[in-house]
């Protein structure tokens, strides 16, 4: 199944054997975020939440020059000049990019095939994996813009070391696709060549497992976030596969030596 996007030839959808494929197109302006992108992108992930026959989410781009650049600043220049409102984060008609990938109830698997900055690495940091090609740099360059990172304030330090976040945050230069994998904010490093072959064996590697054990997963470790390990514990968030035919499936098929044949339910 094939979608057009809201911004055509700008972000393209297509479901393939359980995983939807949600690329930007946008290589000539190193993949900078329109705000018809974002838009595109936000009814993409909403349409992949929803749709039973999707199991997890490759996000790529196109080219090799850069995974996303953020924002895209010539859009908003042109914005300003004309008298048009910013569009600040966490406000507005439409939900956050970022916090609505966050909460997709489905594994997000993000594949930087360049440098992921500003906006770009807040794209990638609300994914739950981050596999990069060896040249994809990471960096929050938005205090030489005056602008805010206001997703990646919040989350990167919850990821790695508070200190680092802030030398990040603070000082705007970017660390190396090795020193992110360190950071463990990427899973995993392969050479460029390598990445849509290793992308693509990441994500068949999750949908090979039982779709309600994933959604279960996710959506009880988003949820769960914050609070303490007793209220965690007793959350009961999304599908529960203890009593699914899935789960009584996958015993059977242990016992009998074979694959399993997955459901969803």
């Amino acid at each position: 199944m094939i979608t057009t996007s809201l911004d055509p030839g700008a972000v393209h959808y297509e479901v393939l054997d359980h995983v939807a494929y949600i690329t930007i197109d946008r290589p000539t302006r190193r993949n900078a975020l329109s705000v018809s992108a974002l838009n595109a992108l936000a009814a993409f992930f909403t349409e992949a939440a929803e749709d039973a026959d999707v199991w997890a989410i490759l996000l790529r781009s196109t080219g090799d020059d850069a995974f996303c650049a953020g924002a895209d600043l010539k859009e908003l220049d042109e914005m300003a000049r004309a008298g048009a409102r910013f569009p600040v984060p966490m406000t507005g008609t439409s939900r956050n990019l970022f916090e609505l990938i966050l909460e997709t109830c489905k594994p997000v698997v993000a594949a930087l095939n360049g440098p992921a900055l500003a906006g770009g690495a807040e794209l990638a940091l609300a994914c739950d994996l981050r596999i990069a090609a060896d040249h994809a740099t990471f960096g929050l360059p938005e205090a030489k813009r005056g602008m805010g990172a206001n997703f990646a304030s919040v989350v990167l330090p919850r990821m790695i070391p508070r200190a680092v976040a802030f030398e990040m945050l603070y000082t705007a230069e970017p660390v190396s696709a090795e020193r992110a994998e360190r950071l463990g904010l990427y899973n995993r490093v392969v050479p460029a060549a390598e990445l849509p072959a290793a992308g693509e064996h990441l994500v068949r590697s999750i949908v090979g497992n039982a779709p309600l054990s994933l959604r279960r997963y996710k959506e009880m470790a988003v949820k769960g976030w914050e609070l303490s390990v007793h209220a965690a514990l007793r959350l009961n968030a999304g599908p529960n596969p203890y009593l699914s035919e899935d789960r009584e499936e996958g015993i059977r098929a242990f016992v009998e030596k074979r694959d399993p044949a997955w459901r969803g339910h």
